[in-house]
């Protein structure tokens, strides 16, 4: 890969944006939530939202995407933290994804650095992670994040994916 640039997400991303988005899920998620929900879920769809939130956004949601040669190869969205349960003064990693295919290549190490230096007057950094996703609690310990105990009950077509949440304290 040549060199890889960082920059804010642009409302003519959403499309790609999305696509990492989805294909991301139905291959990090294969065998942790069902076959047929993952199977379901559009492109397209996830695009439309995107396009609406993001012309709709109040600048709080930091959307950044990685580029190299022109071609986007991962996304991520970070701002102040959406949990009632902890000070607003943190921040929260709401979401990153990389294209499948460019897993291990640095790409989300680098959005994940971004976001973190763009959040460093917070305190803290909270993220949400599936419970039984080795490979992304891997990356994010890695990354200096650890659980904090606290987990949440989520479920897919009545399967059970519980999230737990990990922190980073930040020079804030």
């Amino acid at each position: 890969m040549t060199s890889l640039v960082i920059r804010e997400m642009a409302l003519a991303d959403c499309d790609r944006v999305s696509e990492i988005r989805i294909r991301g899920w139905q291959h990090a998620y294969r065998g942790l939530m069902p076959k047929s929900y993952l199977d379901g879920l559009s492109v397209a769809k996830d695009a439309e939202r995107r396009r609406a939130w993001f012309a709709q956004g109040d600048g709080s949601v930091v959307n950044l995407v990685a580029e190299s040669e022109g071609e986007i190869l991962g996304w991520a969205a970070h701002g102040p933290h959406r949990d009632g349960g902890t000070p607003a003064a943190d921040a929260e990693l709401y979401a990153l994804y990389v294209d499948p295919a460019c897993l291990g290549s640095g790409v989300g190490r680098a959005l994940l650095n971004v976001s973190v230096e763009r959040c460093a007057t917070y305190p803290r950094m909270f993220l949400w992670v599936l419970r039984d996703n080795a490979p992304a609690r891997r990356f994010y310990e890695r990354a200096g994040f650890r659980p904090d105990g606290t987990e949440e009950p989520c479920e897919a077509e009545g399967v059970p994916v519980p999230e737990v949440r990990y922190v980073r304290q930040l020079p804030g």
